[in-house]
């Protein structure tokens, strides 16, 4: 087999094992038997240990033994963390809150501490949070040109704002034509909440950030290089907002192409602000819209 067969066969494997151990297998089974078998979870875990293991030993996936480490870590903490709050009763905390704030407060407590958790255990195994790009990074580094958009973007400190507000506007247009439009009286009701919408906005960027993208792109790109890699954690990214907002098919395009921006981002500044500055913006329209009860989360 030559070198370049090698490669491709290499990189194949890794898409496969990528796409069964995300969301998809997830998603046949509920729409296809309305529920989810409680032995897919152990599976993936099963998979993502026996490659790790594998990983150590054998020379040819030797490269890889870091993602797998990372893909463990993911879901381990994100059992975990789950068992732990549920254990805890967490959700009759806030009971008393709007329901606004119980949705958001029943989600971004369990997200953002899975995002510290990852955080820490990526700096365990990668020895340095610029590893994994939770740093800065550069700013105003030159941008690589975007396939059929710009062939010559400008550097990333007109282009970071140019995105965000992109793909605002982009989820704007979505939140007035697919949604239900928001009726004054229910604008005026979600003012107050706007420092909550903010909060919950920059923890679930954070948390995103931490789960789907950084220490990916931080464990890939050296075995598969930038473009496969940032690529890689696109579609897992979209796939995983298969029942968010938008929801169905159409939600994961409209996840994986910012999440191909923000890794893009994150890859070519070295650093974690542009992809959490474009992600809370984005969220911030999601966000309002939920709060208007225009739009639900998984339809």
């Amino acid at each position: 087999m030559n070198p370049k067969t090698s490669t491709n066969a290499f990189i194949f494997i890794i898409w496969i094992v990528t796409l069964l151990i995300s969301q998809l297998p997830d998603i046949f089974f509920r729409e296809l038997t309305g529920s989810i078998p409680c032995w897919l979870f152990w599976s993936k875990v099963g998979l993502i240990g026996g490659l790790l293991l594998i990983s150590l030993f054998w020379k040819p996936l030797r490269a890889l033994w870091l993602y797998f480490a990372v893909l463990l870590s993911v879901y381990l903490v994100e059992w975990g963390v789950d068992r732990a709050y549920h254990a805890l009763h967490y959700t009759t905390w806030f009971a008393n809150a709007s329901p606004f704030l119980q949705t958001m407060l029943a989600v971004q407590l369990p997200r953002t501490t899975m995002g510290i958790a990852i955080a820490l255990i990526a700096l365990a195994l990668m020895g340095s949070f610029g590893r994994f790009f939770f740093v800065k990074g550069k700013l105003d580094a030159p941008a690589q040109p975007i396939p059929l958009v710009l062939t010559r973007p400008p550097a990333w400190n007109i282009l970071g704002p140019a995105i965000t507000g992109a793909m605002c506007l982009g989820l704007l247009v979505f939140g007035f034509v697919f949604g239900q439009p928001p009726a004054l009286q229910a604008i005026q009701d979600v003012l107050p909440l706007l420092p909550f919408v903010l909060i919950f906005a920059a923890s679930n960027a954070f948390g995103e950030e931490m789960i789907y993208r950084a220490p990916w792109l931080g464990a890939l790109e050296g075995p598969l290089g930038p473009a496969q890699a940032l690529l890689m954690t696109a579609v897992y990214f979209g796939i995983g907002h298969f029942y968010g907002v938008p929801y169905g098919v159409l939600g994961v395009v409209m996840a994986v192409i910012p999440g191909w921006l923000m890794g893009k981002a994150m890859l070519e500044t070295r650093g974690f602000f542009w992809p959490w500055f474009i992600h809370i913006w984005m969220d911030v329209v999601v966000f309002c819209f939920i709060a208007f009860g225009s739009v639900t989360p998984g339809g």
